[in-house]
């Protein structure tokens, strides 16, 4: 199941030519993951720290279909898969809505979960398993 994130595009959020500067697609998409996981009733002030691990992104990617400029209204849509008993994948889809709504990126995020004292793999703490089951 994915998740749907609602975003306007603001003028930081650009590069001088006025478009969507490219490393700002994947802070975008961090929001909505962010705020997926809150959704999931999962507390991120705390979460991590209880939990004594952490969750870093190993890899990511993105493919750039159309600009987004200061002012679009944007839905952006996270979904969760299960990788390996300690890492996940992220697919984000990032609608420019209309009248026509259209695609204007996908991106991907790896992540692995890890102890935070020892920094070797971990596996997901429930909560966190429950999520990505979900997605």
């Amino acid at each position: 199941m994915s998740f749907s994130y609602a975003r306007t595009i603001h003028f930081p959020d650009t590069d001088a030519a006025g478009v969507v500067f490219f490393a700002n697609y994947l802070a975008i998409a961090h929001e909505a993951y962010e705020e997926a996981l809150a959704a999931a009733g999962i507390n991120l002030r705390t979460f991590f720290a209880d939990t004594g691990t952490v969750v870093p992104i190993a890899k990511s990617e993105a493919e750039y279909l159309r600009p987004l400029v200061c002012g679009d209204k944007l839905r952006v849509t996270v979904s969760p898969t299960r990788l390996t008993p300690h890492s996940f994948e992220l697919r984000y889809e990032l609608f420019r809505l209309g009248p026509p709504e259209k695609l204007a990126a996908r991106l991907r995020t790896e992540h692995v979960c890890i102890a935070s004292a020892s920094r070797e793999r971990h596996p997901f703490p429930p909560a966190l398993a429950a999520w990505i089951q979900g997605g």
